[in-house]
């Protein structure tokens, strides 16, 4: 079985992140430049490190499928970024952001990550303000906050509704000098299909030029992914269609465990799906519900417009539940309220998947100037989508996927179970536990890359001979790309008769309805019949066009999908094997009023699975989860 130690720091809480920096391995300046480091990713996490390390003095090799780091996901992010400013003088401190995400993840993440990502939260913003990031800004010239799901201070950094792509714009600017320095190489279109490991460390990758098909072998001293989540397993979701699951899977196939997948995130405030040719979903921001309020009608199937139905006949549901923190309820109990309402047959639109976002009284109380002012462009989005005016009709708005909470096992350093082998951002499941507060995804993917990271990697390096590096030309470099060639001889063989976009379609729906919101024992053994067979169906109808020696989408996708059903397997096992709700995670059977019911005695614990070879089933590792400074309770925000 897998070793998972946590190396989580002795000493007090507030102290360890210090003392570990103080007590860990340094390189001096001129043996940095002697190692060499392997950065897949250019979002947030990715461009972040690699700009960090290349200015330590590290070679840094960066790889990104798209055509420029800025078309990294990273840029969807609209609504802001955390940190525990206190600018506003309303009882905001680290110990508050922290003990709000440790609460806002139902009690699920390891303590230790959790304060050390609310410390760091305070150096971000410095840094990105330093970088020409254009915040918001009162009438002073201060930064301005706004608040967000799960808190009640306004701790949130925010450029209007283009948070994600200015914070990127920021990072893109350092790697770019980097570049430029000839400190960082950095290969566009290149897609990594496989992890290599050399006597049980990560010492390098396979990868696939997207434009000319050339399969690559690339060594390294560590290898760092950056690669986001893996929403898109169930096909409709706010993440690009791009985004996939590939890099972490592959490495979870060479070893490195794979921690709590069935917690994914569902957001309350998508523009519901019109019909079934959609290929995704768009988000409206969370920071719409500080202005907007949430409604619905009050009586079952009343499909009057909004302005016909009269103030008492609507359901402030949110308001009326959780009167502490309204429509500002975090983002899994505000999801799960939203399909209450519409299963009891009181949601709107032409599906009634929908429930009204409302910005008259806001518009009345502060002058529509205001409003457009702080969220202009994401009124634009939904217009462009709808074709409806927000500020004089309530937005239609519903829950879809948008975030993932699991992902590759790390331990404080970051590294995973598999020596050599780190993990930033999203890829990783360690700060968030079983829900994400909105405006942490940011916080955390610039946290890992600016400073966690840079501090932490040197303990690895040091111990590693930097003249003994493997070389490509080594039988594990080989053995890999031959794998990957034949995978890819294998889907173009296949001949078969369905595109790899219809079985991804089909996945999504079997994850969705049983996998979804909400979870059941029946459906989750209903899937793990359903999704084997789908599988061996890919294996047998796949029918990719073109050839593997120029662009060919048609092939990226099918590599993709067939990683995705793997993972959806996994998804579904973990979500059957922990028999408790909590966050993201819902159970029908173990609720209370509707609300999660955890059972810490049986599941204070990350899942970390290991995989066992193909058609095995892999072994469920557990790293009990120790709280030193707070204590489990039930989650109320009302």
């Amino acid at each position: 079985m897998a070793q998972l130690n946590s190396n989580i720091p002795a000493g007090p809480l507030a102290q360890k992140w210090e003392n570990h920096k103080f007590s860990s391995k340094l390189i001096n300046p001129a043996n940095k430049r002697k190692y060499k480091v392997i950065v897949v990713g250019a979002g947030l996490a990715g461009s972040s490190a690699s700009a960090t390390l290349a200015e330590l003095g590290y070679q840094v090799e960066n790889f990104v499928f798209h055509d420029s780091p800025r078309r990294a996901h990273s840029i969807a992010a609209q609504g802001g970024v955390n940190a525990a400013k206190n600018y506003q003088n309303d009882g905001d401190s680290v110990r508050r952001l922290f003990y709000d995400t440790i609460k806002g993840g139902d009690f699920r993440s390891r303590e230790a990550n959790v304060h050390r990502l609310a410390e760091v939260s305070v150096n971000i913003i410095d840094q990105c303000t330093a970088q020409g990031v254009p915040f918001a800004r009162e009438y002073g010239g201060m930064l301005d906050n706004r608040s967000f799901g799960g808190a009640q201070v306004s701790r949130t950094f925010y450029a209007r509704g283009q948070t994600g792509q200015q914070l990127l714009l920021g990072a893109y600017s350092a790697l770019c000098r980097q570049i430029g320095l000839g400190s960082v190489k950095s290969h566009t279109h290149s897609e990594m299909l496989d992890l290599v490991v050399v006597d049980g460390h990560a010492k390098g990758i396979i990868v696939r030029n997207l434009r000319t098909g050339e399969v690559t072998r690339h060594a390294a001293d560590a290898v760092v992914l950056a690669t986001g989540g893996y929403g898109n397993v169930f096909n409709l979701s706010t993440y690009a269609r791009g985004s996939n699951t590939t890099a972490i899977w592959r490495a979870y196939k060479r070893g490195a465990c794979f921690a709590n997948p069935c917690y994914t995130q569902i957001h309350p405030t998508c523009i519901p799906v019109s019909g079934d040719y959609q290929s995704k979903l768009t988000l409206m921001s969370e920071s719409l519900r500080n202005d907007g309020r949430i409604w619905a009608p009050k009586n079952k199937g009343d499909r009057r417009s909004p302005q016909e139905i009269p103030e008492e006949e609507r359901d402030y549901y949110l308001e009326r539940k959780y009167p502490s923190f309204g429509n500002l309820a975090p983002r899994d109990i505000a999801s799960r309220a939203a399909k209450q309402v519409c299963d009891e047959g009181r949601g709107v639109g032409e599906s009634g998947l929908g429930v009204y976002l409302d910005f008259s009284d806001a518009i009345a109380r502060l002058g529509e100037d205001k409003i457009r002012e702080r969220y202009g462009n994401l009124f634009s989005i939904y217009r462009e989508i709808t074709n409806e005016d927000a500020y004089k009709t309530p937005m239609r708005i519903y829950p879809a996927v948008h975030y993932t909470m699991g992902g590759l096992w790390v331990d404080y350093n970051l590294m995973s179970n598999l020596p050599g082998l780190f993990v930033l951002g999203e890829a990783n499941f360690s700060d968030h536990g079983a829900n994400r507060l909105g405006a942490s995804a940011l916080m955390q993917g610039l946290a890992d890359g600016y400073f966690v990271l840079p501090a932490t990697i040197a303990t690895y390096l040091a111990l590693q001979d930097t003249g003994k590096r493997p070389k490509t030309e080594h039988p594990a470099f080989k053995d890999a790309e031959l794998n990957t060639m034949a995978d890819i001889k294998r889907m173009l063989d296949c001949k078969g008769g369905r595109t790899p976009a219809a079985f991804h379609k089909q996945l999504g729906k079997i994850m969705w309805e049983y996998c979804g919101m909400a979870r059941s024992e029946a459906g989750l053994k209903k899937a793990l019949q359903l999704l084997p067979q789908l599988r061996e169906e890919y294996s047998k109808d796949l029918r990719v066009t073109g050839s593997t020696s120029t662009l060919n989408q048609s092939l990226e996708q099918a590599g993709r999908v067939v990683d995705f059903i793997e993972l959806g397997e996994l998804l579904c096992r973990d979500a059957l094997a922990r028999e408790e709700s909590c966050g993201g995670h819902f159970r029908e059977e173990h609720q209370e009023d509707g609300e999660c019911k955890r059972d810490d005695d049986r599941f204070a614990h990350v899942a970390a699975w290991e995989y066992t070879g193909a058609g095995q089933t892999p072994v469920r590792n557990v790293e009990p989860l120790v709280y030193e400074e707070v204590k489990m309770a039930t989650r109320s925000y009302k």
